[in-house]
């Protein structure tokens, strides 16, 4: 094994040590998303509005493939992070070798349990007959090809967890332009239609893993496993299990949210409906990514610090990262709340659908500025350890406050009801990450002025 240089973490500029991480991150999670949006651009313009609903229906499975990178990936980040800070680096190649194996474990029961219930599947995800065809189509190339999606987000977040954000950022980027040229030519060219969406989008995600598998056969990598670190060691899993679980929480609660919000949609507005919440969704991702990379720029300063015992490093990034956060997201709700045309016109031409979506937007947005801090709470959570407040903290928006509201509010608001349910759950979701975030923050406080009170009288003998 090759001797460890110091590691990136330690960069004592804490702001920019988070612009650091946090924009390769951004760049990365911004291509990653056009996974989804670039599909459903073309899929509107060349399939039609039933396309976009197709995509709204199997978006919940994609969800579920991307929670199991996020189970192994923010589990096993959380727990490299801390190790790399309290200089074990053999038990953080161990947890980097664990989270791969298991990893591949996971995806191979989804794709299994996907295949031979499919139609099943669709039908309870809230596919009309007039979709389910469209549906069928694009589900069975895009289970056929979950690993690749799994383990991008795996080995994205894993990489960044050791310090490098850069590699992550370009095999995005390689994936994501491939994705988007392979659906002009399966679509557009050959006329594939959906199918060819999902071709281009299974590509697109072999090719980052691919770049990924290669940095770590590389030697630039800054962890080095050998083959016993694939082996599981139970210990090392339910480190990271007990962590990623509500990282892998958030994202099954989405996907069971977005399951109940289309079978409403379909039950109050019908196919149409389902197809604007469908563009809502790919806008959200652009609208939320500024939070969601500052907590991913975030996670491995405050894991690697806290490994080390800096508390007024923690305390200090964390405020930075708080106020970045919410700013970002108001300038979110000011565009997709006061101008959101020329944003839903670029997935369809569709006077109705854009008319539909762009009154659905600004209701759902409404709550949005509060996201950020939500975001970053969670991923503090995550990189302390602490497990219980990370789980509520990333899965009580959809299960405590959105699927409920979703029920309750449309047999008074009808259709409205689906897209006021969202903004009061981010409010609610606010106040309740508020609720857990303070008395860690006064810990935190208290642990940093400890710290400095002993470093002063050390100073003074």
């Amino acid at each position: 094994m090759k001797p460890k240089s110091r590691n990136v973490l330690d960069d004592d500029r804490i702001p920019r040590l988070l612009l650091r991480l946090s924009f390769p991150a951004f760049v990365g999670m911004f291509v990653m998303t056009l996974y989804n949006v670039v599909d459903t651009i073309f899929i509107g313009h060349y399939v039609g509005p039933l396309g976009i609903a197709a995509l709204a229906i199997v978006f919940p499975v994609q969800m579920l493939a991307i929670g199991i990178g996020h189970l192994t990936g923010m589990g096993g980040a959380s727990l490299i992070s801390r190790l790399i800070g309290s200089k074990d680096n053999r038990g953080a190649e161990r947890g980097l070798g664990n989270a791969i194996s298991s990893t591949f474990v996971l995806s191979g029961i989804v794709m299994i349990v996907g295949l031979s219930w499919m139609d099943g599947c669709l039908s309870q995800l809230g596919a009309s007959e007039a979709i389910l065809p469209y549906a069928r189509q694009y589900m069975q190339i895009i289970l056929v090809g979950v690993f690749f999606q799994t383990f991008a987000m795996l080995l994205n977040t894993l990489i960044r967890a050791e310090g490098n954000a850069r590699i992550p950022m370009i095999g995005m980027i390689v994936g994501a332009l491939l994705n988007t040229a392979l659906d002009a030519v399966f679509i557009i060219v050959l006329k594939m239609g959906i199918q060819g969406a999902a071709f281009a989008t299974v590509i697109g995600e072999a090719i980052s893993v691919m770049f990924f598998v290669l940095y770590y056969f590389s030697g630039k990598n800054y962890l080095h496993f050998k083959l016993r670190d694939f082996v599981f060691h139970w210990p090392t899993l339910y480190q990271i299990f007990s962590i990623g679980i509500a990282a892998f929480g958030m994202s099954v609660a989405n996907s069971l949210s977005a399951i109940f919000v289309n079978r409403i949609c379909l039950a109050y507005g019908g196919d149409m409906a389902v197809s604007a919440f469908g563009i809502i969704i790919r806008i959200a991702m652009f609208a939320l990514m500024p939070g969601i990379v500052i907590g991913m720029g975030l996670q491995p300063v405050v894991g690697f610090n806290y490994g080390a015992r800096r508390f007024d490093r923690i305390v200090k990034a964390i405020y930075i990262s708080i106020t970045s956060a919410t700013f970002f997201c108001f300038i979110a709700f000011v565009l997709f709340c006061f101008f959101p045309e020329p944003f839903i016109s670029i997935f369809t031409s569709d006077s109705k659908l854009v008319d539909l979506t762009s009154y659905g937007i600004r209701r759902l947005f409404s709550g949005v500025s509060f996201v950020g801090f939500v975001f970053v709470g969670s991923t503090v959570f995550q990189a302390l350890g602490k497990a219980v407040q990370s789980f509520v903290t990333s899965t009580a928006r959809a299960t405590l406050f959105l699927i409920p509201l979703v029920f309750i509010l449309p047999h008074f608001l009808q259709l409205d009801g689906v897209w006021w349910a969202f903004a009061f759950a981010d409010f609610l979701t606010f106040l309740l990450t508020l609720m857990l975030m303070v008395p860690q923050l006064n810990h935190l406080r208290r642990e940093r002025n400890y710290q400095r009170r002993y470093e002063n009288r050390v100073r003074v003998f």
